[in-house]
Order: C-alpha cells, then structure tokens, then sequence
C-alpha cells in the first residue's frame, strides 16, 4: 500500500471550543493528516457551521457521532476517513471510541482516556482484539526536553533514581466559576461529566503520567489526601499524594486548581545517586541537569549536536526559536501516523514512532484516579496498593 496522508475525523472540537483547535494544528504540522470529516458539536447549528468554516462539504459534517461513524463506514476505502480525534469531555470518551474500534477507525483521544476503570480495560481489550492504534494525548511526554531527561534517566547519568517531585499548581478554579457560565469549568467539576476525581483526574493524571514517562519507573502504591477547598462544590479542587515506585525510589505529587494566581505551572525534578534533572512546563525549552560533583548545566533544547538523537528527533528548529504546547501535540500526532501509516502498508513501525501514549497508558491513568481517590477520601487508610 502507498503511504499517504491519513484522513482525519473529529467528534467534538468545533468553533465553540480550543482545543479543537490545538488539535487541528498538531495534527497538520508535519503535513501527515488532513480533515475530511467531524461531528464537532452536541448542536447541530454548530456542528454545520464549523464544518463549513473548516472547508468540508456538508455532506461529510454530522450531527452526531454515531450517524458520522455508521456513513463514514460505508464510504469507499479510498475516501472514508481512517481515524477520529476524540476531543470532548471525559463521559463522551468512551462510545465514540467504542464505536471507532468496532468499525475500523483508529482513535486519537484526550485523557483521562475513559470515566471509568472498567471502561479502560474494555477499550484495552478492544485495541488489542482489533489490532488498532489508539493514542491518548498526555501532551506532555511529547517535549523534547522531556524526552532528553528520560533518555539521560534511561542511560543511568544520574544512577539509580531515588526521588521524584511533581506538581501541577493551576488557580482558575479558586472561586466557583462553574456557575457563571461560558467556560468549561462546569463539566469538569461535575462528578456526573468529568469522573470521580477533579483536579486530580483532569491534571493530576498529567503529572503522574509525566512521572512515569520520565523515570520509566511504574508507582506500586500511594498515600494521598485530597479535598474541595471551594464551597459547594461536589468534587476535589486540590490534592497530593505520597508515591512509592517499583525500585524503592519515593516521590511526592501535587496538583491543584485553587493555587490563586498560578497559570499552568507544571514542573517535575528527578533525583538519582550522582545528580537529577528539573523540567518547567512554562519554561519548556529548557532541562537543568544538577550534579553532585560540578556545576549546575542548563540545557537549551533545539537542533544542537549536544542532545540525544531521541530529543533532536522531537526537535524542529534551532536553540531559540521556541517550541511548546502545540508542538508537543504534533509529536503525538506524528508517532501515531507513521505507526498506522506502516501497520496500513504491512510493516512493522519504527521504534521511536511508538513512543507515544497508548491505551495502556489510559488504563494506567484510570488506575491512578481509582487508587487517589479510595487513598484520599478514606482518613482509616494510610498506604493504598495499586487499584488492578
């Protein structure tokens, strides 16, 4: 089969929303994807007119996502679309996904990956059955500065790895702005819409994931509190949990939407025996390598023959000229296209195109808000073991 670009599709999105947007963007940077198709909206006038603004015939915009995965199933092979960005909020992750795997599609889909554990696992399940690729889009592994601090983790520059500290500090939640209307604060404080876990589940699985990623070290148990600070509201605003990880390593996680005044402020240190590295999301082109024996190296990410391969992999331009968020999406994008790309053609991928989240990363995930919230709603209970 000749490799082409992938025909793309979009449930959720639309004009109404950014990170449809954010989505669109990372998708086309390395020119693999185009938009053929998309249910972008619960509304229909909505759905129509984004559809049209994005340049589609009206005949490939829905009105809803099983009428476009039942029409797009019957379009010819060389015209139907060969997979479906799923950008909405965590219950509408699940059957549009479903529904994807079961007529073929190939899925790229926001995280948390599903609302619940029992849902990831059947999505798991389904991957495996079908031989698809999923991708679930912890933009944050997707850096390139975090893919050199986990190739310089993975060599052993630092030893064994002995302390992880990862905070994700946001302060738009500080008061209950879920009740003003016009912003997407109201589904994701609602346990009906977002899941069990808040703050926790909507950026505590980010950091835990980054946790992770970086250190290739999987967390055994924790030992969590988390709490609503604002009142009235039904689900937690703020937490932090205690990590134990497989090796004897420990690390401390913080994540919290009541950190008044503090915008999107991610950041990870990974301590081992001889040294560690630091990593701000905010600041994100540059790693600070500590060492015990010599000075501090701050290094600035970009095409310079001082990286890894695997960070200049992820890299487009040279050290300053920023690349972030948007781009870090695209690595996503890029991964999972070249994999389904190759596995469309009958070839095995490439080992740097698979590494991106997948769906054992989305049940991971689901684990995690499982075993925070029975740790941090249950004042009995120290130490909880990894919810299976």
């Amino acid at each position: 089969m000749k490799k082409r670009k992938l025909r793309m599709g979009m449930v959720g999105g639309g004009s109404d929303a950014f990170i449809g947007a954010i989505h669109r963007m990372a998708a086309f940077i390395d020119n693999q994807c185009e938009l053929v198709c998309g249910c972008f909206s619960v509304d229909p006038a909505v759905s129509l007119s984004s559809g049209r603004s994005y340049y589609l015939p009206d005949n490939r915009i829905y009105t809803n996502y099983r009428e476009m995965f039942e029409k797009e199933a019957q379009f010819p092979e060389n015209e139907r679309m060969d997979f479906v960005s799923i950008v909405t909020p965590n219950f509408l992750h699940f059957e549009p996904a479903m529904m994807a795997l079961e007529r073929g599609f190939h899925v790229v889909l926001d995280k948390p990956m599903t609302f619940s554990l029992e849902q990831a696992k059947q999505l798991q399940a389904k991957v495996a059955e079908t031989g698809l690729v999923l991708a679930l889009t912890h933009v944050y592994s997707g850096y390139p500065a975090v893919k050199e601090a986990k190739t310089r983790i993975a060599r052993g520059d630092f030893g064994n790895i002995r302390k992880v500290y990862v905070e994700y500090p946001q302060g738009w939640l500080s008061t209950r702005i879920e009740l003003e209307g016009g912003n997407n604060a109201g589904w994701r404080t609602d346990p009906k819409r977002s899941g069990k876990a808040g703050a926790m589940g909507d950026i505590g699985t980010h950091a835990w994931h980054l946790a992770e990623y970086i250190t290739g070290l999987k967390v055994t148990e924790l030992c969590a509190e988390i709490k609503a600070f604002v009142p009235g509201r039904p689900i937690d605003d703020d937490g932090a949990a205690l990590l134990r990880y497989e090796n004897g390593a420990t690390g401390v996680l913080m994540a919290s939407q009541i950190a008044a005044g503090e915008a999107n402020a991610l950041s990870i240190r990974v301590y081992g025996e001889k040294g560690g590295v630091e990593w701000k999301q905010m600041n994100p082109n540059i790693l600070t390598v500590k060492w015990s024996n010599k000075p501090v190296e701050l290094i600035d990410v970009g095409n310079n023959g001082y990286l890894s391969a695997n960070a200049l992999y992820y890299t487009r331009t040279p050290a300053g000229h920023p690349e972030g968020f948007i781009e870090s999406f695209a690595n996503i994008y890029r991964n999972f296209a070249r994999t389904v790309q190759a596995k469309s053609a009958g070839e095995t991928p490439e080992a740097e195109w698979l590494d991106f989240p997948n769906v054992n990363d989305g049940v991971r995930g689901l684990q995690f808000i499982e075993t925070v919230v029975t740790s941090g709603y249950d004042n009995s209970r120290k130490w909880v073991k990894w919810i299976e």
